[in-house]
């Protein structure tokens, strides 16, 4: 026979839920505590002070029951009310977000104009399990939310240098977050389309052979079709290209475990690799390049690490398949970044 837990919410009482021990209750306040934002720093960002790390202050959530929570800075555009959100940073402690001047301008780059003011919103969201495992309300599949009040704060971003690539078929760039002449980025190539470089600044064209980069070198190379890695060092006038193919793998998917993955899209504008395709009821991960051995390998918290969620996946051997419940045509949209967050929307 099973034992019950009763659990009273504002406005919702009576609640029952299987248990281990009889006569077990938690009882939620009426008035728990949400996380707040205690101070945000100067957000008037500037490309000389690109290494500076600021730092976001809050407090954490009190919800008058002990419960793992994982913590979320978020922002959008002033008055957007969270529809379209931002996800700065994700972490197990609320008191302390950390983020580098040049990491927090890259990301906000691909919503807000360089050179401009621009007024935006920022909380604090905090996702809580109570019991992994249980299929309870409170358990990693359906967490408690609180979020903190919102802050307002006036952001100044500004535009990166950037190398545009020649001859690659698509207008494409990598950019240099510090501007320090250190360049990366995503670039999608055609393996019978060599592409040079070139600094619009300064009017000057790059090549290279092997990694060795020099002013009206030879052309590139590209490894084979599709999305690669190139990092450009004008320092050391060295560059390294290295294919980067996001695919989706599992039984769910039209090609099961076995390669080749389906790979995804890649959208500079909004930093999201994305994917549109027909998946049946099964299970699903991602990785890079159809290798498990390779950077990615991304998927869901078990029973001892539920903090793993879709917003903040886990990049490990260990990580667990992600549920497709129904068969059906789905959009999928990954971000990589300080953390790995997902979407899996059914059309």
């Amino acid at each position: 026979m099973k034992k019950l837990i009763y659990i009273t919410f504002v406005g919702l009482l009576g609640l029952l839920f299987a248990c281990e021990k009889d006569g077990d209750q938690i009882f939620l306040p009426d008035n728990p505590t949400a996380p707040t934002i205690v101070s945000m720093p100067d957000l008037t960002l500037e490309r000389n002070n690109g290494t500076n790390i600021l730092e976001f202050v809050g407090t954490p959530v009190d919800p008058g029951f002990v419960a793992s929570a994982r913590y979320f800075l978020e922002a959008c555009e002033s008055g957007d009310g969270f529809n379209d959100v931002i996800q700065i940073l994700s972490s197990n402690e609320a008191t302390s977000f950390t983020i580098s001047v040049s990491d927090l301008n890259g990301l906000l780059l691909k919503k807000f104009p360089a050179d401009e003011v621009s007024s935006l919103d920022f909380r604090i969201r905090s996702r809580l399990v109570v019991d992994a495992g249980t299929g309870a309300p409170g358990a990693a599949d359906d967490t408690f939310e609180y979020i903190s009040e919102t802050q307002t704060a006036n952001v100044t971003l500004y535009g990166l240098p950037r190398l545009d690539l020649l001859n690659s078929g698509i207008d494409q760039k990598i950019e240099s977050a510090l501007g320090n002449g250190e360049y990366f980025g995503y670039v999608k190539l055609d393996e019978t389309m060599s592409f040079n470089l070139l600094d619009p600044d300064n009017s000057v064209t790059y090549g290279g052979t092997d990694g060795t980069l020099e002013e009206n070198g030879a052309a590139v190379p590209p490894l084979s079709n599709g999305w690669h890695q190139l990092s450009v060092s004008l320092n050391d006038m060295t560059y390294e290209l290295l294919d980067f193919r996001i695919g989706l793998i599992g039984d769910a998917t039209p090609n099961g475990w076995d390669a080749p993955d389906q790979k995804m899209e890649y959208n500079p504008q909004t930093g999201l690799w994305s994917i549109t395709l027909d998946l049946v009821v099964g299970t699903v991960k991602f990785r890079v390049n159809d290798d498990w051995s390779g950077s990615i390998n991304l998927g869901l918290g078990d029973a001892d690490n539920p903090q793993y969620t879709m917003d903040n996946l886990w990049n490990s051997g260990s990580s667990q398949n992600i549920p497709i419940d129904e068969a059906g045509n789905y959009t999928i949209t990954l971000s990589i970044g300080s953390t790995y967050s997902a979407t899996i929307t059914k059309n």
